[in-house]
């Protein structure tokens, strides 16, 4: 067998591949040898047809099955002698195979791109000290009290206010027929302020008293995250049954009890400081692997390929669909389409390739491996973050061989980083200002 290869890019291959006439041969024979054992053709025993007779019958089907074959050997065997690192499934359009004759066929292919040696040392690494303030702790204090929150109906005769809760009735009508979109609901809450239709919405039903009906318009907006609402004028009829008022409980020792294992108010505090400062860490964390990965990419260049590219951005696709599902939520409901997720998380997937690929390089480059002792202290430390127990993880891996190779790789990932790190000095500064909407 014949193998050139042709470069059409860093990354990218074109193999030409010719398979000598005997092979061919030797495959058709074969082929028909087999054919004629188990053949029913009208005339002849079986084991007699002859193989003229079974070329007029089964020639097309024996030669794609042949060629099939021999083009799944050949591109084994050409990928083996040249030694390529191919990511990707190969391109062939092959042509007819013709007897005594070689058979020749182009296969294109995507290579892993050839990365020289990194040098990780001399980096300028900047550790953030953040620390829960008093604030923070206030904040998720008050989301704690949300939650325990009642929602009581109100007595009292008076209007809608900002942040109350209604029960209404209502329907849209576009040109005057009911809109599908808009369709007839009865006894919906809604929390007026949160926009859940539209703020022109909102701020219609303000002021509007139990028993009452009103006629609201509503043009929804181009970008509305309903793409059937979009630019529509809609007019709701709606009807106001009731209005509740959310009642918040004191945050106190009583509150703390009710919500977990806290027997006071400080003990909540405590928890909440635990939590605040596990976020930063890891938020720190994240922020010096961005530092390292910028840093990294400005020292070496390479082409990354298309097929790696789209493989990402199918995973971020589904990432998105998972999410929706999970908030029984859809696409169409998003106004989002697999297109324009596409166009839009490119630049992100490109990114995140070329991040892969770098790691996978350093472990190459330092010939990093992972001990039995840190695999199996890897899964205590996800036994104890799941709250499992050990052998339930481990039988997880087992059932599931296939996520034991990326769970290691993952691992490995973290012995880079932490090389890097060691590797450099990383100076340690007081958190930069967050820019916020009052900053000019």
């Amino acid at each position: 067998m014949k193998v050139t290869v042709e470069d059409q890019s860093s990354v990218k291959k074109i193999l030409h591949i010719e398979i000598p006439e005997e092979t061919i041969t030797k495959e058709l024979d074969d082929a028909y040898k087999d054919l004629k054992k188990t053949a029913k053709v009208k005339g002849f025993r079986p084991g007699r047809t002859p193989r003229s007779v079974l070329e007029r019958l089964y020639k097309k089907d024996v030669n794609t099955d042949v060629r099939s074959r021999l083009i799944q050997n050949a591109f084994v065997e050409a990928i083996h002698e040249t030694k390529l690192n191919v990511v990707s499934a190969p391109k062939v359009d092959p042509p007819e195979l013709q007897r005594k004759s070689a058979y020749q066929f182009d296969a294109e292919v995507e290579v892993q791109p050839e990365i020289d040696d990194i040098e990780y040392k001399n980096l300028t690494l900047k550790k953030q000290l953040y620390k829960p303030s008093d604030e923070e702790v206030q904040l998720e204090l008050e989301m704690l009290r949300k939650k325990l929150a009642k929602t009581d109906k109100i007595e009292d005769q008076r209007p809608v206010q900002n942040g109350d809760s209604v029960l209404i009735d209502y329907e849209g009508f576009k040109d005057d027929q009911p809109f599908k979109e808009t369709q007839k609901t009865e006894n919906f809450t809604m929390k007026v302020g949160e926009a859940y239709i539209s703020d022109q919405f909102d701020q219609a039903l303000i002021g509007m008293n139990p028993g009452e009906e009103k006629n609201i318009t509503v043009t929804f907006p181009e970008d509305y995250f309903n793409q059937n609402l979009r630019g529509e004028r809609v007019s709701f009829k709606v009807h106001l049954h009731e209005i509740h008022q959310l009642n918040l409980p004191p945050i106190d020792d009583e509150m703390a009890k009710k919500l977990g294992p806290f027997d006071s108010l400080d003990a909540l505090k405590k928890q909440i400081l635990k939590n605040l400062s596990e976020g930063y860490e890891k938020r720190i964390e994240q922020e010096i692997n961005e530092q390292i990965f910028t840093q990294l990419l400005e020292k070496v260049d390479f082409e990354v390929p298309e097929s790696l590219v789209k493989s990402e951005l199918n995973h971020i696709v589904e990432d998105t669909q998972r999410s929706l599902q999970y908030a029984n939520k859809t696409m169409e409901e998003k106004g989002l389409t697999r297109e324009g997720l596409i166009e839009k998380y490119r630049d992100t997937a490109v990114s995140q390739v070329k991040r892969q690929l770098l790691m996978a390089k350093l472990i190459r480059q330092e010939k990093l491996e992972l001990s039995d002792e840190e695999y199996e202290n890897a899964l205590l430390d996800m036994a104890a973050v799941y709250q499992q127990p050990l052998e339930h993880i481990k039988h997880y891996y087992q059932q599931n061989p296939d996520k034991v190779d990326v769970f290691k790789h993952a691992l490995l990932e973290k012995k880079v980083i932490k090389l890097i790190m060691d590797s450099n000095r990383i100076e340690k500064v007081a958190p930069e200002k967050e820019n916020t909407a009052d900053d000019t």
